[in-house]
Formats: structure tokens, sequence, C-alpha cells
């Protein structure tokens, strides 16, 4: 019998100690309102308050960890096999409204940017024909990871297992320069995206970079929102 998208909730719970972390850069990090709209708690999760205590954020890898997840196609593979310069690893889920709405300017990003050494891949953590059947209605055509509670585990090595969408930029080096919790955007992206090129052509030094990302995504958040930045 096919598993309740509850059942998975609780499986991320057992996984990881936090609910519900929003990291805007590597540096820097707070927990959402509980009715923010750009991400989706996976169903039965509960959120951590906007002032809760820093502990309950857990520590982002410096490095991309390594997991392994069935491919659309079938057999599995590992994220480590992915060896472009620059990398764009998106978990998400089909339930979910804003990793939905991201899609688009994902398949944007890796069509303007792949000629530069940019990749893509998706890391859908949801049943395995509910995936199939929409990657098949949207037509995606970037490469895609699928799990259930294995993909929970994966969520879980980055800090991050009961909200969706996140998105991890790294390096040639595979060093995590930037992570963004929630609706990702395009001057978001593309602006992440620019200091891993300047990281990769040595440049820039990532320490620099993940304090400049810090202070971008604060500066557009403001702008987003209609507050002044700073």
């Amino acid at each position: 019998m096919k598993k309740s998208k509850v059942l998975v909730a609780l499986v991320a719970l057992l996984a990881g100690t936090i609910a519900f972390v929003a990291i805007r850069s590597f540096l820097s990090s707070k927990a959402p309102a509980a009715n923010s709209t750009d991400t989706a708690p996976m169903p039965g999760a509960p959120t951590v308050a906007k002032d809760a205590p820093a502990s309950v954020a857990r520590m982002i890898p410096e490095v991309l960890p390594d997991f392994s997840l069935a491919t659309l196609e079938g057999p599995p593979r590992t994220l480590s096999s992915f060896r472009q310069p620059s990398l764009i690893v998106n978990f998400w889920a089909t339930w979910c409204a804003p990793c939905r709405r991201e899609i688009p300017l994902l398949r944007r990003l890796r069509a303007e940017r792949r000629a530069r050494g940019v990749e893509v891949v998706g890391v859908a953590v949801d049943f395995r024909e509910d995936v199939i059947k929409y990657v098949r209605d949207i037509r995606l055509d970037y490469p895609l990871l699928i799990g259930e509670e294995d993909g929970v585990a994966a969520a879980d090595l980055f800090g991050v297992s009961t909200a969706f969408p996140f998105t991890i930029f790294a390096d040639g080096e595979r060093r995590i320069v930037a992570v963004k919790i929630g609706e990702l955007h395009g001057d978001e992206a593309n602006f992440i995206l620019d200091q891993v090129e300047r990281i990769n052509a040595g440049s820039l030094p990532v320490k620099e970079a993940r304090v400049m990302i810090r202070d971008e995504i604060k500066r557009l958040d403001a702008l987003r929102e209609g507050k002044s930045p700073g």
C-alpha cells in the first residue's frame, strides 16, 4: 500500500533534529514566520518560531556531502558523479508550490550557463510514481535524483529535512558557497553563480564570496519586501 506523506514527514523528524530552518546564505540563518510563503514544510512537520534559539540551526557542511539516489531512468547515481565546475543542487517535491515555481528558472539557468560549466541537479523527495508523472508532464530536462526516506536522509546531510525547496550552490572543489531555503529568484541565482565563477577562476576567495552573497541576498530580500536594505 502506498505510504502516506505524513509517514515520510515522521521519518524526516527522526532523521534530523530541526524542523523548519531558513538559511539565507552559508553564513546567515534565520527561522521564518510560520506563514512564510516561499517555503513548504513537509506534511505534519512543525515549524520553528522566529525567535527560536540559534541552537536549532544545524551546521551546514563546508563541502558538498555525497549520496546516492535512484535516477529517473532507474539506476542509482551519486551526487559526486556530476563533475561540472559549478553545481546547483535543488531539493524539491511535487506537492510543493514554490518548488514547482522554481523549475522554469532552473531550466533557464542551465540553458544559459551550461556552456560556462553550470549543471543543475534536481533531488525530488517524493513518491517515485508522482515524480515520474509530473516531470514527464512538464518535460523536465535536467538530471534528477529521486528518493522517499532516502531522499529525506540526503536532505538531512545539509541540516535540512522538513522544508522545501532549498538549493545548494557549490564550486569546482565542491565547497558549498551558498544555501538558499525558500523559493529561489533569478537575481539571487545569477549573483551567486557569478561569484562561483570568480571562485573557480581564482579571483575571489570562497570566504569572501560567502560574505558578499549573504549581504546581497539580504539586500534583495529587503527590496522584495519593500523595506530599506540595511
